[in-house]
Order: structure tokens, then sequence, then C-alpha cells
């Protein structure tokens, strides 16, 4: 018994999201509804055999298989052998033919093998291993027309069933992801650190781009580096979608005179492993085709995803949405623009100009030259090189890094060969997302220049902190608090040196006169103001003098940290005057003292020896004799003040001494009182503002 068998391969054949069905039965990749499900439609009522029957031997259809399970013959070397598959769920599908039935969709699996012969004659089956779907209907009955490949099978009387056989589609490995190089990962680091040392002095919309730069680059270095998503952004009418069709090989966009044509992007990949980089765009899958199979394109394209875009200009708010978001992920962009708009300020003023630093990812193609009569094209191509360049944009000319600029014709495929060709060579150089990263950091760098930046020397100077110092020293009142400890130290070495009468003269007048010299006094409330006015002038002064040369935040950073310290500075410094401007106890004694204090007792005795010897010769007691308690009294008498002016003489240096002393010991108090609350918080804005400075140099690649 001879018997015909098919079967269909369910393993990963359902219908992609994006493939929808159009009226005619072809779906939007371009592909038939019969091309896709491998079968023709079935048979309509009253003509040929439903699928899935066995044909027997003798031409009749035998009875259909009550489970739906597909069978299938796999030829292999040797011996052939029947498999059956699982049965499936039916899975809906195009309508095909009209007969109303739904056919999942499938694939056909014939392996062939030698040394099959029939089990009667023996005759090997080799000649029927190729026939078509008419000549197996000859051998087998009425012809099938759901396009399923038959052959016949050797079998006994009756049929054995050998266990199914589940094909599983063969695993892909995942695309290599984006890897950066060097010197790109350190700016990419050099950021990441200057955003987290930023935060606490600039607000976030001025660090919002470079927040986003960071996170598109983490997001397109986890991504596919075998692909290069490349965007067709132009304006209404330009030509873009023509173009985009023309590169494909395929009608995939729709086009027309009605505007606006395309109302959302549509992907077009040319190589398999590019899912996640559509999905970051956004782009359902409904929108997704490939292009026209063709090994040569295929190779010359392979790893390119390219994306038309609604128009730029577009009426409505959502087409432009569209745009500007997906032009902020692509990889590169071509620019279509025609003869008639290739000037239009909302292109170079919106689009073009702003992504002058992005030229090496950048095609500007000048669409619908065949519009232009003769040396035209060449004149108005001059023209738009020459608005680029004013643009800012690099032109890659003579082997330098720039944009590609191109003239070409959708229409009659005039330089589309051209426009492939360079597109080529671009994708299979690796390079564009790694090259659209560093040109994003290029434009955050240049945005973030004014807040880190300035092109001045900036820092704080050890004049302009000495001169802090002496105005904190001067608004405590150091010099006058030396000197008073000068007087001090005089003042204790007259009384120690001087003669007593002198001194019993000193202290009668300080009896009479009112001690307004000797005691302390409280301060009157308008010096009290003068102090605290000093102090804030001086304050003022030293952040002024930090804050110059710094961009605008960190200067008002510097301000505000001295602002802060300047609180209760002048309360500080009045409790430092009061403990350390005033003398410690008694002053110190040189080694002089106590030699003069001797010889000034020593006179005063000379003179009291002297003047009662006298007096003991006025009253008889003792022999006349005036010369030698005279001479007594005289060496007293002009011996104590001699010893009084010496010891003044003396006592210049050692006051000097003492009095420079608590000068420096109030001047110093106050110096490290301001030094702990304005100098130490300035400094250290000024130090941060260095290491920012430091890492900014380090993103954008120069010293600054």
């Amino acid at each position: 018994m001879t018997a015909v068998t098919a079967v269909t391969d369910r393993t990963d054949h359902a219908d992609r999201p994006g493939d929808e069905p159009s009226g005619d039965g072809t779906s939007q990749n371009g592909l038939s509804g019969e091309a896709r499900s491998g079968a023709a439609s079935p048979a309509e009522p009253g003509g040929g055999e439903r699928p899935g029957r066995e044909p027997t031997g003798d031409g009749s259809a035998g009875k259909a298989p009550s489970d739906g399970v597909h069978a299938r013959v796999e030829r292999e070397e040797g011996t052939p052998r029947l498999t059956r598959a699982e049965p499936d769920k039916p899975a809906p599908s195009a309508d095909a033919g009209g007969s109303g039935r739904t056919i999942k969709p499938i694939r056909f699996i014939t392996r062939r093998g030698r040394g099959d012969k029939d089990e009667k004659g023996g005759k090997g089956t080799e000649g029927a291993e190729d026939r078509s779907d008419a000549a197996a209907g000859t051998e087998a009955g009425p012809a099938w027309d759901d396009g399923l490949i038959a052959r016949r099978v050797s079998e006994s009387d009756t049929p054995q069933e050998v266990p199914a056989v589940e094909t599983r589609p063969a695993v892909q490995a995942p695309p290599e992801p984006l890897a950066y190089d060097g010197p790109l990962r350190s700016r990419l680091d050099a950021l990441r650190e200057l955003v987290g040392l930023s935060r606490a002095r600039l607000d976030n919309r001025t660090l919002a781009e470079a927040g986003r730069v960071l996170d598109e680059a983490a997001a397109r270095r986890k991504l596919s580096g075998q692909h290069t998503v490349v965007a067709i952004a132009g304006a209404t009418g330009s030509g873009k979608s023509q173009l985009f069709n023309a590169l494909a090989g395929v009608a995939i966009s729709e086009t027309g005179v009605r505007r606006p044509t395309t109302a959302a992007p549509i992907a077009c990949s040319w190589s398999d492993g590019a899912a996640t980089l559509i999905d970051r765009l956004g782009i359902p899958g409904r929108l997704r085709r490939r292009p026209l199979q063709s090994p040569e394109a295929e190779a010359q394209l392979r790893g390119l995803v390219l994306v038309d875009l609604p128009d730029h200009d577009s009426a409505a708010v959502q087409h432009r949405e569209h745009v500007d978001r997906i032009l902020a992920l692509v990889d590169a962009v071509i620019w279509v623009v025609d003869p008639e708009k290739y000037a239009d300020a909302v292109l170079h003023e919106r689009y073009l100009r702003p992504m002058a630093a992005h030229a090496e990812v950048t095609f500007v193609v000048l669409n619908q030259v065949d519009r232009l009569p003769g040396e035209a094209a060449d004149q108005v191509l001059d023209d738009l090189r020459r608005l680029l360049d004013e643009d800012g944009i690099a032109l890659g000319e003579y082997g330098e890094p720039g944009a590609t600029v191109l003239a070409v014709s959708g229409l009659t495929g005039e330089g589309v060969g051209e426009l492939r060709e360079a597109l080529g060579q671009f994708v299979a150089e690796r390079g564009a997302a790694a090259r659209r990263i560093a040109a994003d950091l290029d434009v955050a760098a240049a945005r973030l220049w004014p807040v880190y930046s300035t092109g001045r020397r900036a820092g704080l100077s050890e004049e302009a902190r000495d001169e802090f110092a002496d105005r904190l020293a001067d608004a405590v009142g150091a010099t006058a608090a030396g000197d008073a400890a000068e007087r001090a130290w005089l003042r204790n070495a007259n009384r120690a040196c001087g003669t007593p009468w002198l001194r019993l003269w000193r202290w009668y007048q300080d009896r009479r006169e009112p001690p307004t010299g000797r005691l302390p006094v409280r301060a009157p409330a308008d010096e009290e103001c003068t102090a605290r006015q000093r102090v804030e002038q001086a304050v003022r002064t030293v952040a002024e003098r930090a804050a110059y040369g710094l961009p605008a935040p960190w200067a008002q950073a510097v301000r505000e940290a001295a602002a802060r310290g300047a609180q209760g500075l002048p309360e500080a410094l009045d409790e430092l005057a009061v403990r350390a401007g005033g003398p410690p106890g008694r002053p110190p004694r040189p080694g002089w003292w106590p030699v003069a204090v001797f010889a000034q007792a020593s006179m005063t005795i000379l003179q009291v020896v002297g003047g009662l010897w006298l007096l003991g010769q006025i009253i008889g007691f003792m022999s006349p004799n005036l010369g030698v308690p005279v001479l007594l009294m005289v060496a007293g008498i002009v011996g104590g003040p001699v010893v009084e002016w010496s010891s003044k003489l003396a006592a210049r240096g050692p006051a000097r001494r003492y009095g420079l002393e608590a000068e420096r010991r109030l001047r110093e108090a106050a110096a490290g009182c301001g030094r702990a609350r304005v100098l130490d918080p300035v400094a250290a804005e000024l130090l941060r503002y260095r290491e920012v400075r430091e890492q900014y140099g380090r993103v954008v690649g120069t010293r600054v």
C-alpha cells in the first residue's frame, strides 16, 4: 500500500506582530499571504481534496485524520520515516482564497534520501523526490491545492505510525553589546562624577542634559553593537519616504500628495537581532518591516536599522514630538531636503545648527534633483554646503571627518546607489553609536561651560587672607591692647624702681583724680556698632575677593558660606578681646629689676641717715660735723632720681616687647576665629570648585 503524507513545521512561523494583511491578501512587509503561509487556499466546495487526507494507492482519497494532526515524511539517508507532529490549536491568519477558513502559516521540510524503493516492484523513488504538486496529484488522486510537497513511501498493508518528532528552531545567539573605547569611558565616568559633585550647587535644570546623556549612554551600551540605527528626517514633501522605499527596495512607507503622509515612525532592519534597539525607539511591531530580500543588499547594508520619521515641520504636534524624541536616540541621521526648502530657517535653526557637533553621524541628502535642469543641481548643492558651513557643520570632504552631502533622486534612482554605498561603509565601521555618544558629551559639556569655567584665575590669595586678619584685629582693638599692655608694664616698673617720695605723690594724685584710665570701662554703644560694622565689612571684602573669577553659581556659594560664618562673629571676637586682650596677671620682671629696687632703697636709706645725723647735731645729741651728713643726704637725694631715670630707660625695651606680645596674641586669636568661621568654609567651597573643574576638564578632554 502506498501513502502520500505531508507535514508542517509549526515551531516558529506564527504571524509576526508587524505583518498585517491588506485587503488583497498581501501583508505590509511586501509578502503575499500565499508566500507567508506556504500553502494555497483550501479546495472550494466541489473542488479538490482537503489537505490532510491520505490518498490511497489507487488514487482515491483516504479518510481524513480525525484528530487534526498534520503528518510529514522525513527523508534521511537509508530508510524513509513517517513522522507525525503534535496537534496544534488553529491560529488566525489571512483569509486564504476567500473561503472563510483560517489556515495556520506553515513551512515545509523535505529531507531527500537515496535507496528508497517501492515495496512491490523494488523500484527506486529518486525520480519522484522532486515532483511538483501537479505530478503528485496524478499519482495520488486529485491534485492537492494547499502547496504541500508530497511523495510516495513504501509501507505495509496496515500503516504503522511512528512517534511524533517535534522540531525546534535553532536558538540564535544575542548580538554583542556595544563597547566604548577607553577615552569615551573615561569621559563618561568624569561626567558622572561631575554631576555628583555639582548637585548641591547647581539646579536640576542645569544638570538635566548631562544626566540624559549618561542615561542614554548606559542604555545604548546594553544593546547591540552590531547594528546602527539611522533615521531619515525631513520636511513636508521632501521625499524622505520615497527615498526610504528606494533604499529598502520595496514600497514600505506610504507616499502621496496628502500631507502629512507619514504619521508614525516606521523601522526597517536589514538583519536580525535589532528588536531591542527598535523597542528603545518605541516603534510597535506593526510598524516594523524587512527590506527586499537580496543577497547583495543584505551584504552591503547588514546591521542597518533605517527609521522613516514623520515631518519635522508637520502641523500635527504629535508628529513633531515623534521626531524630537527619536532624533535623541538614533545613532545617525539622514536629513532629506528638496530644492525648494533646503534653506528653511526651521530646519537650520532648530535642528542643524544645534546638532553641529554631530557632523560625523549626519548625512544631508538633496532629493528631487531630477527636477533641476542642467547645472542647477550642482549650484543648489554648493549653496547647501555653504549654509551647512555657516551652521558650523564640518563637511566630510578630502578625507576629513564630517557630514556627508549627496544629491539623489528617489523617483529616478539617481544617486541612490552612491547613498547606499556610503551607508554601507558607515554601518560597516560599527562606530556610529560611540561617535553619537561622544558628540552628545561635547554638546552637554559646551552647555555646562558657563557654570564651570570663566577663563579667569580664581582663588583666595595670601594677601587677601592677611588683610582680612588685619581688619578683624583692628575691629577688636589689637593695637590699642598692645599699647595698653606696654603702658602697664612701664607703670609697674616706675612703681617698683621710683623714689618713695614720688610714689607717695602719685598716690595722693590718684586719690584726688577719678580713675578713668586705670579700671576697665564699658565701651560706648557707638564704638560697639563701629566694631560690628568693621567685622561685617571685612567679611564682605574677603567674600568678594574669593568669588572673583568664579562662575555665578560657585561665586554665590562662596558668598553664602562667608555670610553663614559671619553670623555671631562680632560676639565671638568680643569674648576673645576680653579673654586674650588684657595682661594675664602682673607683668613679668626682668633680671635687673631687683638690682634697681635695691639701689633705690639704698638711696632712700642714705637720705634718712643723713637727715637723722643732721637732726642729732642740731639738738646737740651729736658733735657738730656738717660734711658727712650733708654728703649722705645729697647722695640719696640725687641718686634716687638717677636710679628711677635709669630704670625707665631700661624698661622701654621689655615694655615694648610685652605690648607687642599682647597685640600678637589678640591678633592671632582674632585671625583664628575668623579663619574657623569664614575662611575655612570659603576655602572648602573653592576646593570643591577646583575638583569639579578638574572633572570638567576630563569631560571636555582639555585642561581648563
